[in-house]
């Protein structure tokens, strides 16, 4: 069975910055011409695009890496490297993107054309011009470039819909979705015929218009995850508000009030708000040899209930009798009733970026098996790829820089010796304590 994906992990990289250079300028009586190495330029960008012609993740099921290009290194004559360009992802409008570690919500797309930062490029490594001192006027120091931000992303597609059509299957709703706008919706007469909610744009008698969503089929069970519900029951979280599609021929041998009741039970067990949404109850199949009793029927019972006239839009979506009054009803309570938002608390001003958390530490020391110092740590594993070790003063240069964020010293105390191996990403070195 092909299912609507809803959700997708996705793994994103943005471009590594290039590598500064180390050159010099030959110019007579000057040390080694002087320093004229140029930086290099920044890596792409990955920024999510919401583009409104996307109405699922699929696309996210076959493509799962995304990676942007790394800038250019720097070249001679002080000349820097060319930036990057980003890499734009489309997604769908209504796409909730998360860190799929924390669960922290990066951003929440829903405007065509909205773009949203999900991994910045590695700003370009300096070249040698830019450590040059009266002290060292012609230093061979020139750094790689940054690491480009790397993560793993959830997407969440919520559908963007006004009004949306609950029922149990086979109650008619994407026949009655077919009917009242230009959808062409897969119908048969067997449960969970809807596997993708089907999106409709549709215009009243008076010109009123509003977007319509036919939502999956609903059993009993489904906020447990029964059947297809609980991934679907997403999509109503958005709708403001909602059409109770009930077959009154009852041909399925189903109770309509039971079925009423039960579709109303699922929902607030997802979630209470759902029923906060102003709800029409269409009474669907009304062409039917037994609607008409069954109706009645139901009245009563809904009478008995809540104690109460329920306003019931009687309908057939096949002979098309009923439609207008139900689509202006409709229209008139879309006018009505404010947007739900996605979430009680609005995101923090940055979290449409996603930022390295600084609360960890700069580098943590274990032991392996073989013996080695493990340093391990985001802080201390991006200096190193920094640090172009063709060149001797640069190599010295990242020694000083663990000396000065205390690795020597925690060495020391954890009680590593001269001469012990140290090991830091792929590069192994001997331990040497400096006073």
């Amino acid at each position: 069975m092909s299912m609507f994906l809803d959700q997708a992990t996705v793994s994103v990289k943005a471009g590594d910055g290039g590598n500064g250079m180390v050159a010099f300028r030959r110019e007579k009586y000057v040390d080694k011409g002087g320093p004229a190495g140029g930086d290099g330029g920044r890596g792409g960008n990955v920024i999510f695009v919401v583009d409104e012609g996307l109405r699922t993740l699929l696309d996210f099921r076959y493509n799962r890496h995304f990676k942007a290009p790394r800038g250019q290194n720097g070249m001679p004559k002080g000349m820097h490297g060319k930036g990057a360009q980003d890499l734009f992802v489309k997604v769908p409008p209504g796409t909730t993107v998360k860190d799929a570690e924390s669960g922290r919500i990066l951003g929440d797309l829903t405007e065509h054309g909205e773009e949203l930062v999900v991994a910045k490029g590695g700003r370009g490594g300096r070249g040698n011009v830019r450590f040059a001192t009266p002290r060292n006027p012609a230093p061979e120091i020139a750094e790689n470039g940054e690491p480009g931000e790397e993560l793993d992303v959830m997407l969440e597609l919520k559908v963007l819909a006004d009004v949306g059509l609950v029922g149990f299957p086979s109650v008619g709703k994407s026949t009655l979705l077919s009917v009242v706008s230009a959808a062409k919706p897969k119908i048969g007469d067997y449960p969970f015929t809807t596997l993708v909610p089907n999106l409709g744009m549709v215009e009243t008698a008076d010109g009123r218009s509003f977007v319509l969503a036919d939502m999956p089929g609903l059993i009993e069970g489904a906020s447990q995850g029964v059947g297809l519900g609980i991934e679907f029951l997403r999509h109503i979280e958005r709708t403001r508000v909602l059409l109770h599609v009930i077959d009154m021929s009852a041909m399925e041998g189903r109770d309509p009030f039971e079925d009423y009741v039960t579709i109303n039970n699922e929902m607030e067990a997802y979630d209470l708000k759902l029923l906060e949404r102003p709800q029409l109850i269409v009474a669907n199949k009304m062409d039917m040899p037994d609607s008409k009793e069954n109706l009645e029927q139901f009245i009563e019972e809904y009478k008995e209930t809540y104690g109460e006239e329920p306003q019931i839009f009687e309908v057939s979506a096949l002979t098309k009798d009923g439609l207008t009054a139900l689509l202006t009803a409709t229209a008139d309570l879309v006018e009505t009733t404010p947007e739900f938002p996605l979430y009680e608390e609005e995101p923090q001003e940055d979290s449409v970026l996603y930022k390295f958390e600084s609360s960890k530490p700069d580098f943590v020391i274990t032991k392996d098996s073989e013996g080695a110092w493990m340093l391990t740590g985001e802080t201390i594993e991006k200096l190193f790829k920094m640090t172009n070790f063709d060149h001797n003063e640069s190599a010295m240069r990242f020694a000083r820089q663990l000396r000065t964020m205390g690795v020597d010293q925690a060495l020391r105390d954890r009680g590593a010796e001269d001469g012990d191996v140290v090991r830091l990403a792929d590069f192994d070195f001997e331990f040497e304590f400096v006073d």
